[in-house]
């Protein structure tokens, strides 16, 4: 046996044993597409949702809403979870709004309760108050500039007007 027909002979042995392979190959195309279409599928929009990630995290400067926030601040013992104080505020803000009925010493305490809340959440944001060094229609601003300071922090307090309050029950 020459070389040329022992190349042959082993060829035809390879072509032997690649047939069952060929036959499944050609029985699951269907699918063997499929998963290569879907995986290039995926891939395209992680890809394009990551791009749109990206270019809002430009356009709202992520970096710069954080940048003044005292981290220590969230690792300190007894301190209460922003999520706590956050809803504390919308609970004590609704009482705060229908305080119709209600004794006037009772509305001061929900007050009160209120700005502490207030202040509890610009400790822990980082922003500047002065609620406790003010009186009567100067609180009155200085706790509306605070909710705006808060609400521009990504906070969510109830709405102004008790009309509105109930609009969402």
């Amino acid at each position: 046996m020459d070389g040329a027909s022992a190349l042959t002979l082993t060829l035809a042995f390879v072509a032997v044993a690649c047939v069952p392979a060929l036959i499944a190959a050609l029985f699951c195309a269907d699918e063997i597409i499929d998963r290569v279409v879907c995986g290039w599928t995926d891939w395209r929009d992680r890809r394009r949702e990551q791009r749109t990630i990206a270019r809002l995290d430009r356009a709202i400067e992520a970096d710069a809403l954080t940048r003044d926030i005292d981290l220590t601040e969230f690792d300190r013992d007894g301190r209460r979870p922003l999520q706590q104080v956050a809803a504390d505020l919308r609970r004590l803000g609704g009482h705060r709004m229908a305080a119709t009925g209600r004794s006037v010493v009772w509305h001061g305490a929900v007050i009160e309760a209120y700005d502490e809340r207030l202040r509890d959440a610009c400790r822990a944001l980082g922003r500047t108050e002065h609620l406790g060094e003010l009186t009567g229609v100067d609180r009155e601003i200085e706790r509306l500039r605070v909710e705006g300071e808060l609400h521009a922090a990504g906070l969510t307090l109830p709405a102004a007007r008790p009309e509105q309050r109930l609009r969402h029950r």
